[in-house]
């Protein structure tokens, strides 16, 4: 390939503090297979935004990402502006480094470095769409955000909460677990006006909505199966009115891909959800936890083109 600019951009503390300890080996195989580049490294919040769009302004070809979903969010974010395109015709790269990493099993990137760095030397790529949701933030202040993967409301945002808070040493699929039965133990369901285009319109009972471009979240729930990341549709999971003993008896059907066979999910097909509560109803965006509703959420098609195989 001809040659490219490339940045970076790592999160040391993702995969429980893993990634900072191991990076001097990952960079060493890095600078083995791609040559030179620049690397940046967050130290907090919001830091990847900032430096994805310091690379941005630099000219670079290439951003990789070097993180879990929250930081390959932030990223994204980096990457786009508010009218929902590209700042610069950059590629991104992904090596996932994180407590899910679920976006990763939906493209698939591959969860091999080598492999991973094979795809950023020869610059594979495929675009896929992305979600603009604008929400309250926790100031109860207007904010627009992009995702890549999920964004949930009610149940979700609540394990956010309880993810983020504990220590991740037991990995992703353990970390979520444990979090999702502790929130379930203590969640209220919601009641939510859920608009979805111009062929769902209703007040509902929820314990959780999944608003999918891809198909797994919160470390492997395979909350949307046969959701496609680049057909420019949302694919929403509506769980329903069940009981908490038939949350819990229903639990395996997140993971084994039959969720839709239970009578009170729903699913539904759109390109533009709108939902909104009396209540206090948290959200949670690629494994972070914006804000609150209400909230519109909108489809932005081949919004960009990451690295994969």
């Amino acid at each position: 390939m001809l040659l490219k600019r490339i940045t970076f951009i790592v999160n040391p503390n993702s995969a429980n503090g893993a990634t900072g300890r191991q990076w001097p080996k990952i960079c060493l195989k890095a600078k083995d297979r791609l040559g030179s580049f620049e690397v940046l490294i967050t130290t907090g919040p919001g830091d990847a935004i900032r430096l994805t769009r310091q690379a941005v302004l630099s000219g670079v070809d290439i951003v990789v990402c070097v993180g879990g979903d929250g930081t390959l969010n932030e990223v994204v974010n980096g990457l786009m502006n508010e009218k929902g395109s590209l700042e610069s015709e950059v590629l991104l790269g992904y090596i996932p480094r994180g407590t899910g990493c679920d976006l990763a099993k939906s493209l698939p990137v591959p969860l091999n470095l080598e492999r991973a760095l094979d795809n950023i030397l020869t610059c594979r790529n495929r675009q896929i769409d992305l979600g603009k949701l604008t929400c309250r933030d926790h100031r109860g202040l207007e904010s627009y955000r992009y995702f890549h993967n999920v964004l949930s409301i009610g149940l979700g945002g609540e394990v956010d909460v309880h993810v983020n808070r504990t220590s991740k040493v037991f990995g992703g699929f353990l970390s979520f677990m444990w979090a999702t039965l502790i929130s379930i133990l203590r969640f209220d369901k919601k009641r939510v006006h859920l608009r979805v285009d111009d062929h769902f319109d209703e007040e509902v009972t929820i314990w959780n909505v999944a608003v999918a471009n891809g198909q797994y979240h919160g470390g492997g729930m395979w909350v949307a199966p046969g959701a496609a990341i680049n057909d420019g549709l949302f694919q929403v999971t509506i769980i329903g009115d069940l009981s908490m003993p038939a949350v819990f008896w229903n639990l395996p059907r997140l993971y084994n891909g039959t969720i839709y066979e239970h009578q009170k999910i729903i699913k539904l097909i759109g390109r533009r959800v709108v939902a909104s509560s009396a209540q206090v109803v948290l959200l949670d965006m690629d494994g972070e936890q914006p804000g609150r509703l209400p909230v519109v959420i909108e489809m932005v098609p081949s919004a960009l083109s990451i690295i994969c195989d």
